[in-house]
């Protein structure tokens, strides 16, 4: 049996009532108490249409004033500036992006690595002459023939190396000691310190130092480790030259490379130099790490 269409309380909300067409619920509700109209409840009225704005049209740059003609054979008062352009102009101009800042730290400047790691060469060749000096005394002794030979053909103007003697075995053998050795002693020193402070004594002295890119906590062995052998493992290609190079094309990489100034142990692994607060400056807040601090 169907229900006839008129005004009934709505049985989900009984403080209202709705109309009721004979097969669903139509219209607003109305509250209960009133007297409701004799009908069904009016279709709202549709939203008026969306009219777009007007586009406006493009400015129009104003010619500029002409010179007002002389007066008494002088010249007039020079016209003012150009009228501005109406309207926004069309290539606005962007100031540069800042230097970004790692952690809220400054980058370290070139100059400031330069000297801590000329501080630090330093210091790497002081250890080797007293740890590496009687080997490369040695060597010296066992070349020594080679280079007075060598000099006494350059004396008398005849081929340099025109039946020169050969080097002794054990002259190979000293070279590859001594290389070793340096290599090791380079590691000693620069890769402890830089796992465990991110410092060496030149950084410390410049008051730079290495950090990570991803956080603050300290670097730990194998990343100071990945930083250092692509500068210093090349040390023990030095008898053919390519150890070197390898190294100047590491050093002066970061002088072109945009925006942290890396290095390519530095790109190896992962991280950047920044520079440290001075005394009584402010310290900068530590990033927030997701999920709130703990």
């Amino acid at each position: 049996m169907s229900v006839a269409p008129g005004w009934y309380k709505d049985p989900a909300e009984p403080s209202t009532q709705r109309y009721w067409d004979g097969e669903g619920w139509v219209g607003t509700p109305l509250r209960a108490d009133p007297t409701p109209p004799p009908g069904p409840p009016p279709e709202p009225a549709p939203p008026p249409p969306v009219v777009p704005p007007p586009i406006a049209p493009p400015p129009v740059a104003l010619p500029a004033p002409m010179s007002p003609p002389p007066v008494n054979g002088r010249p007039s008062s020079p016209p003012g500036p150009p009228a501005p352009l109406a309207g926004p102009p069309q290539f606005g101009y962007r100031p540069p992006a800042p230097p970004p800042q790692p952690h809220g730290m400054r980058l370290a400047s070139v100059g400031a690595r330069f000297v801590a790691r000329l501080i630090d060469f330093l210091l790497v060749l002081l250890l080797n002459v007293v740890v590496n000096g009687w080997f490369v005394y040695r060597y010296a002794q066992e070349i020594a023939p080679l280079y007075r030979a060598m000099n006494e053909r350059m004396l008398e103007g005849r081929n340099w190396f025109e039946n020169l003697p050969e080097a002794s075995p054990q002259a190979g053998r000293l070279q590859i000691v001594i290389l070793l050795i340096a290599t090791a002693l380079w590691f000693a020193y620069e890769v402890p310190a830089t796992a465990n402070t991110g410092q060496t004594i030149g950084k410390r002295i410049m008051g730079i130092k290495v950090v990570r890119m991803e956080s603050t906590e300290r670097l730990g062995f194998g990343r100071s480790f990945r930083r250092w052998n692509t500068l210093g493992l090349p040390t023990l290609l030095w008898l053919c030259c390519v150890g070197f190079i390898l190294q100047i094309v590491d050093c002066v990489y970061l002088l072109f490379d945009r925006p942290l100034y890396q290095a390519l142990h530095d790109k190896s692994a992962h991280t950047v130099v920044v520079e440290l607060p001075r005394p009584g400056t402010a310290q900068p807040a530590p990033p927030a790490q997701p999920g709130g601090t703990k």
